[in-house]
């Protein structure tokens, strides 16, 4: 995986942790977990297209 692959799926680890804790800590937040998903979604986007 190249480094920006790997920078972008470090950072969706590191927003899957925050979310999880923010939700813990003060309740769940659609925004916050929709935000992560498309955070996921392009994530997903970057390593496959440098996989090709």
């Amino acid at each position: 995986m190249p480094g920006s692959a790997r920078a972008m799926a470090v950072c969706t680890v590191c927003g899957l942790v925050l979310a999880t804790a923010y939700t813990v800590t003060f309740g769940g937040n659609g925004l916050i977990w929709f935000l992560w998903v498309v955070l996921a979604l392009v994530t997903v986007g970057v390593v496959t297209a440098r996989q090709v």
